[in-house]
Order: structure tokens, then C-alpha cells, then sequence
């Protein structure tokens, strides 16, 4: 029931944020030209979360994601404590190369069942997926739609991406695993039994879908278009279940909500920035590239996306740092790693809490909250202390 109302509220808040977005358009609220302009530099992004949707969904399909979660299992040897570092390995390599989102929907599913398997407590699991998802998202472009729409604006592509934001990103996922690890110390303890195997129900598919996800990886790094090489690694999955298994070829695949919503927040936010906005921002965000200003910056950054969500907040504030790349990712520290407090600080957040209920595991959102207020309290801070010794 609880999945299914939210479902439904979620479906309903992307209607009424399309028929907004059109009415903006309609009205002029928004300029044609400006309207225009935006869409030439967003279409890029949305053509990127479609391709790698449908390759992560396919590739769960074919069981890729879950032969590799009992692997895991095998490598752990039954230690718990040897688990939950692959566990964190897999969900800050799913989140840096696939993006928060493919690793809070298929990620999560797999961690949880897993770790009810060997008879543990699903709890430490499942809250590390949700909080590497967001805490792993700075390592590349690809990695989050903020960084997407920030990465035009580093000289050099991917690899200057990288070289601005890489020791941020590392200290990041080093202190929320930590801070995790910490919490849930006596959780992490002691051995489990090997689980049963899953049965392979179609193996030349796996095999085929295992190779083109890392083929994939290395490729999203290498400096190409990353629309073009998630567009072909889509295009490959799907000419093998068009040949082999048909009926995971649904209208789904494509993230529907998470396109109208993000397609309208952007016209929104411009909308906004259009008529305004950016001189009232502009009062509150600071300027400078000290230390101290970074952390303001970012702080904001944090409060927005706790506030309103973390695509909205990064738009609104994005011509804060126009021009300054180190401003810039203090911004994307902000509001990639600070969406650990409420429920609605990220559509990633939104999708786990989906994949949590369905498998009929509960929260407590006071702890969840409590947590995640001490998670950024600590993770921003030491986040943009490292960007301004070695970013």
C-alpha cells in the first residue's frame, strides 16, 4: 500500500510539473529563444539517462547483477565484514560508471536479498547502497545528472572533470563507508553460510550481457561522447533480447517519471533564473574560492538539495560558479553528497526507499534522518577540505 501511494504521488507531482512546464513555455514566462537554448543542452543529458537505464535494466534482466552479488558472496568467505567491502565496492563502482540511480533501483534489490540470504541484518546494506548512491556520484560525468550538466564547462572533458573533482569524490565515499562501518560495527561481525545459486536461465545471454557492461565501463572514461557509447551499448543489449528473450522488452525500460521530471525542472529553473532568481542567489551563495567560501557554497548547495531536491538546487545555483571549475564542484559537493537527510533530497533516495518496500523491508526515517544529518555534517566538510588542498 505504501509502495503504491507513493507510486501514485509520484506520477501525480510529474503531471502537474509537465502541465507547469508547458504553461511556462506557453506564456512566455519563459522566452523561446531561452527555452530553445536549453533544450540544445539538456537533450544530451536525457539521451544519457535513457541509454543507461535501459543497459542496467537489461543487464539486471539477464542476471548480471545478481551472479555478480553471489560471486561476492563466494569471495567473502563467509565473513561478514569481508562482504560488506565488496558490497561497498559494488555500489560505489555501479554509481561512479552506471549513475546513483541504476545503483539505488538494481543495486539495492540484490544487497537486500543477499544479505537476508546468509541471515544478517538487511539494515547496514541497504543504508550503504542509498548513501554511496549519492556520496559515489562525484567520481565522473556520468555518474549523476549534476555532473552531466557541469561538465561542459571543464575544458578538457571527462578527464578534466576528473582531475578537478577526483579527491573530493574519494574522501567522500571514504568517510560515508566509515561513518557506516562505525555505526553499524557489531551488525558486520561473525560468519554466514553460502546462499543456494541462483539458476541461469538463458547463460549465452548472460555472458553476452556481462561483456558489453564492461566493455562499457572503460569506454565511459575514454574521453567519447558518453550519450554515443551508452546509445550503442543500449542498442547492443537490446538486439540480443530482441533475438533472445522478447518479453523484457517493455515500455519501462525507459524511465518515464524520472525524464518528465527532470525535463521539467529544468524549464522551471530557467524560468526562474530568467525572471530573477539569480540576483537573489546571488545574495546568499557568496563568492571566492577560499576554503571557507567553498564550504559556504557547498553548504548551500546541501540545504538545497535536502530542501527541494538536489536537480533543482544544483540549476538554481550553477551561475554561482559559472567560470570557476573549483567553485563549481564545491556546488556538486553540496548537492551529489549532502542528499542524505531527507527523503526527497534525491530521486535516487525516492527509488530505494520503492525497492526497500516492495522487498518489505522498513525504515525509520527519524534514524534515517538523524543519521544522514551527521553523515553531511561530516562528509561535506572533509569533502571540500580536500578539494581545496588537492583539487
Amino acid at each position: 500500500m505504501v509502495a503504491k501511494a507513493l507510486q501514485q504521488t509520484g506520477a501525480l507531482l510529474t503531471v502537474l510539473l509537465m502541465v507547469a512546464a508547458v504553461v511556462v513555455v506557453a506564456t512566455g514566462a519563459l522566452p523561446w529563444p531561452d527555452a530553445t537554448a536549453l533544450a540544445g543542452r539538456v537533450a544530451p543529458v536525457l539521451a544519457l539517462v535513457v541509454a543507461i537505464t535501459v543497459v542496467a535494466e537489461l543487464a539486471s534482466a539477464a542476471g548480471v547483477f545478481t551472479a555478480l552479488a553471489e560471486r561476492m558472496a563466494a569471495w567473502g568467505r563467509g565473513r561478514v565484514a569481508v562482504l560488506w567491502l565488496l558490497v561497498i565496492a559494488l555500489a560505489v563502482v555501479s554509481t561512479a560508471f552506471l549513475s546513483l540511480d541504476t545503483t539505488a533501483v538494481l543495486v539495492t534489490p540484490v544487497v537486500v536479498v543477499l544479505a537476508l540470504h546468509i541471515g544478517v541484518s538487511p539494515i547496514p546494506f541497504a543504508l550503504a547502497t542509498v548513501w554511496l548512491a549519492n556520496t559515489a556520484s562525484l567520481f565522473l560525468p556520468v555518474s549523476n545528472l549534476t555532473n552531466l550538466l557541469a561538465a561542459r564547462s571543464f575544458d578538457g572533458g571527462t578527464a578534466a572533470f576528473v582531475a578537478a573533482a577526483w579527491a573530493p569524490a574519494l574522501v567522500g565515499v571514504v568517510v560515508s563507508a566509515g561513518i557506516l562501518t562505525l555505526v553499524y560495527r557489531r551488525s558486520l561481525r561473525g560468519r554466514f553460510e553460502l546462499p543456494e545459486r541462483t539458476p541461469v536461465t538463458d547463460r549465452p545471454l548472460l555472458v553476452y550481457s556481462a561483456v558489453v557492461v564492461l566493455l562499457l565501463l572503460p569506454l565511459l572514461v575514454s574521453g567519447l561522447e558518453v550519450a554515443i557509447v551508452a546509445g550503442a551499448a543500449a542498442v547492443l543489449l537490446l538486439g540480443a533480447f530482441l533475438v533472445r528473450d522478447r518479453s523484457a522488452l517493455t515500455p519501462s525500460l525507459v524511465p518515464w517519471q524520472a525524464l518528465g521530471i527532470a525535463a521539467s525542472l529544468f524549464v522551471l529553473v530557467e524560468a526562474a533564473q530568467v525572471n530573477g532568481l539569480e540576483d537573489l542567489l546571488t545574495a546568499v551563495s557568496g563568492s571566492g574560492d577560499d576554503p571557507l567560501s567553498l564550504l559556504h557554497l557547498a553548504a548551500i548547495g546541501a540545504l538545497g538539495a535536502n530542501t527541494i531536491n538536489n536537480l533543482p538546487a544544483y540549476l538554481v545555483l550553477e551561475p554561482q560558479a559559472a567560470g570557476d571549475t573549483t567553485r563549481l564542484v564545491a556546488l556538486l559537493i553540496g548537492v551529489n553528497l549532502g542528499p542524505l537527510v531527507t527523503p526527497w533530497a534525491s530521486l535516487a533516495t525516492l527509488l530505494w526507499h520503492q525497492r526497500l518496500t516492495t522487498l518489505g523491508v522498513r525504515i525509520s526515517w527519524p534514524r534515517f534522518m538523524g543519521l544522514g544529518l551527521v553523515g553531511v555534517a561530516v562528509v561535506v566538510p572533509a569533502a571540500v577540505a580536500a578539494l581545496a588542498l588537492l583539487g
